[in-house]
């Protein structure tokens, strides 16, 4: 209390009755992943696409960007910008002073520089700067000689219309020269006489799968460079998804970010790809169990490649059988265009769900179900579901995502892998974490405060005031605030053994609305002007 001792005018702040809780955000997306740069094992607070491909952008190959074969962080990053997402957090994995492998550069295609035709590799041991210089060469009469060592049945590399290339490989203080090359099958073929010939480079045919005209190199010179650490997605293993809270490495580092509400790691799948269902369902339920353990955050799960509706479910069911109200499975991959090769390519839909969420959060609330929302950037599904295949699906906590004619690609499911029917619903979990941590970041100032009717007066009133706001924005069910919520704190929730152990108790209510998932109307003839039958 102020002590007054000369006389004269005095001014008391005195602290309002109720302080104002202010709701948490509910759209900050964490991703993990592989990435061709920056820092490792560091969470970073990333606000737009720009500022991803700056920091992990690749250096060796700057017009890659971010994006890295095999990987489908950037993807899934790019998707969530794409989709509404404002702010999230990434945490690039991967091993300390990995060895990049050996130097190389990618030989275009004529049609589409985008596009990789072959790629050459150095040779081990070999020093110094590498280059590599393709030109066509001129047409060659057709009665000319063959060149030394084709033997007959082979491909002529001149007369019969086929383009021949000259290649020069300068590095290690000497200079190669290969001639009549050819992209037709035989002994002169470009990546069989210059793997046999060379002692600089091997090559390798990157663009095999492409079309005939689009695996046509380039003709140009190209200097072979090292590839960035951790270039190949094979190189990290699951011990660097998981990583370690204490060291905060991989999705460990999550643990100090308390603003996290969705966690999204997209480069699991890449253990899918290779085979290893064991590892991706071991990695997929430590996921679940960090957010779990967390309370605040909801794990968005990919669903494995390749799988038709009956494989899903299955796997769903039957071999993983994940049961959590803090996790969702999406289903299937979609479609989108892959920078580094120009094509189109499937990806884990993990990253636009979380875009979707943003979106929906900053339009409507979190009460509302992120769900019947188009993707934006999709260009199709890696299976279109059915109507009747769906429903098997959507009991099972299986998100459909699907295909509508003139109404776009859409998301078709919001429910949790919970197998309690309290937490079914993916809103309704997510505006419980809503709601209760807004209460707690708002009710600090409690924390050390006499423990008596006043504090319960305060802590009663804040609390309502917040759920008035809450209940007006249309995410509680009820015609009347009475209908919608309760707030109790007194007395009787807090007798004197609750106060001498240091504790002060607040119920909470709440009637928190279910998404209309079924829309029924029933529909039957009508006379009008009929007599009533009594």
């Amino acid at each position: 209390m102020p002590t007054y001792l000369t006389p004269g005018v005095y001014v008391e702040e005195i602290p309002a009755q109720s302080k104002p809780i202010e709701g948490v955000g509910t759209s900050i997306a964490a991703f993990v992943g592989l990435a061709p740069g920056g820092p490792l094992n560091t969470p970073m607070r990333i606000s737009n696409w720009t500022q991803f491909a700056r920091i992990y952008g690749d250096q060796a190959e700057p017009e890659n960007g971010p994006f890295m074969p095999g990987a489908y962080l950037a993807h899934s990053i790019y998707g969530f910008f794409q989709n509404g997402g404002g702010l999230c957090w990434v945490v690039r994995v991967g091993a300390e002073g990995s060895d990049p492998g050996p130097r190389q550069a990618a030989l275009p295609a004529a049609t589409n520089s985008g596009v990789e035709a072959f790629r050459a590799i150095a040779r081990t041991g070999v020093e110094g700067d590498l280059s590599v210089e393709l030109t066509e060469e001129a047409p060659k009469p057709s009665g000319e000689a063959k060149p030394e060592g084709e033997g007959e049945g082979e491909a002529k590399p001149a007369g019969d219309g086929a383009a021949t290339y000259r290649m020069v490989v300068r590095g290690g203080g000497t200079e190669e020269i290969h001639e009549g090359l050819t992209l037709k099958k035989g002994r002169s073929h470009i990546m069989t006489k210059v793997n046999a010939a060379s002692k600089l480079i091997t090559l390798e045919e990157t663009g095999a799968s492409l079309p005939e005209a689009q695996r046509v190199p380039a003709a140009g010179a190209y200097q072979l460079v090292a590839p960035s650490a951790n270039g190949a997605a094979a190189d990290v293993g699951p011990g660097d998804f998981e990583g370690d809270v204490a060291r905060r490495q991989g999705m460990g580092g999550l643990a100090a970010v308390d603003e996290v509400t969705m966690v999204c790691m997209p480069d699991l799948m890449t253990l899918a790809s290779n085979g290893d269902d064991a590892q991706l369902r071991d990695l997929q339920g430590k996921m679940i169990a960090h957010c779990e353990g967390a309370g605040d955050r909801m794990a968005i799960l990919d669903a494995p490649p390749n799988l038709i509706p009956q494989d899903i479910l299955e796997w769903r069911m039957n071999t993983a059988g994940y049961d959590s109200k803090f996790a969702t499975l999406y289903y299937p991959w979609i479609e989108v265009m892959d920078p580094l090769t120009s094509q189109p390519m499937l990806v884990p839909p993990s990253g636009h769900m979380a875009g979707v969420w943003a979106r929906t959060d900053g339009t409507r609330g979190v009460h509302k179900a992120p769900a019947n929302e188009v993707v934006l950037g999709a260009n199709g599904l890696g299976f279109q579901v059915t109507h009747d295949e769906q429903g098997g699906l959507n009991r099972a906590g299986i998100n459909c995502i699907r295909a509508f004619p003139g109404r776009g690609i859409r998301i078709w499911g919001a429910r949790t892998l919970s197998s309690d029917p309290e937490w079914r619903y993916l809103n309704v979990r997510r505006l419980f974490n809503y709601i209760s941590e807004s209460i707690i970041e708002g009710t600090q100032w409690a924390v050390f405060e006499p423990n008596d009717h006043r504090l319960w007066t305060r802590l009663r009133i804040s609390s309502a005031n917040f759920l008035m706001r809450v209940w007006r924005d249309g995410a509680l069910f009820g015609a009347t605030p009475d209908e919608a919520f309760f707030v109790k704190c007194d007395g009787e929730n807090n007798p004197p053994d609750v106060i001498e152990a240091g504790q002060v108790v607040v119920e909470i209510g709440i009637a928190p609305v279910k998404p209309a998932e079924f829309v029924v109307f029933r529909i039957s003839q009508y006379t009008a002007g009929a007599a009533e039958v009594s």
